[in-house]
């Protein structure tokens, strides 16, 4: 099968077969397998909710160290708290959202639910997020001539 002949089939032709090797474009000669990729997905999302968990957490941690005096304090820690709450319930939706399996079409209603909830989670912690990075967490300067 020729690269143009592929292309037109892949973009215009449903009955085309797409699983073919194409010379060029290493496809391989088997179909996708999406609940693999789902799978893939998930964990490449969990890798990003784990590296903005540790980001909070060294966030709550320096606003911690700021102490009650800085001026956004109150508002930092809830703001911290609510996105590393909404962080673990992604990641607790996201370990549900790989068990089920999508070649299932029983299951299908309720995994789009799965995955609408998580989508609208994250939009939410990112929104929370925005606001503490706005507030601005900062390390305590440490005065070098007080502690000489």
């Amino acid at each position: 099968m020729s690269v143009q002949r592929a292309r037109t089939n892949f973009l215009g032709n449903p009955e085309a077969d797409v699983s073919k090797s194409v010379a060029g474009w290493g496809w391989r000669n088997r179909s996708i397998n999406v609940n693999h990729y789902a799978n893939k997905k998930s964990a490449a999302e969990s890798m990003l909710d784990i590296a903005l968990l540790m980001a909070n957490a060294s966030q709550l941690k320096a606003v911690i160290e700021q102490g009650p005096s800085f001026a956004f304090f109150v508002p930092l820690i809830v703001l911290i708290s609510v996105s590393l709450v909404l962080q673990v319930a992604v990641g607790v939706l996201l370990i549900f959202l790989v068990k089920y399996d999508l070649n299932n079409p029983a299951k299908h209603a309720k995994l789009d639910f799965l995955n609408n909830l998580a989508t609208g989670l994250v939009f939410i912690i990112v929104v929370v997020n925005i606001f503490i990075t706005a507030f601005g967490v900062q390390k305590p300067s440490v005065d070098i001539s007080a502690q000489q």
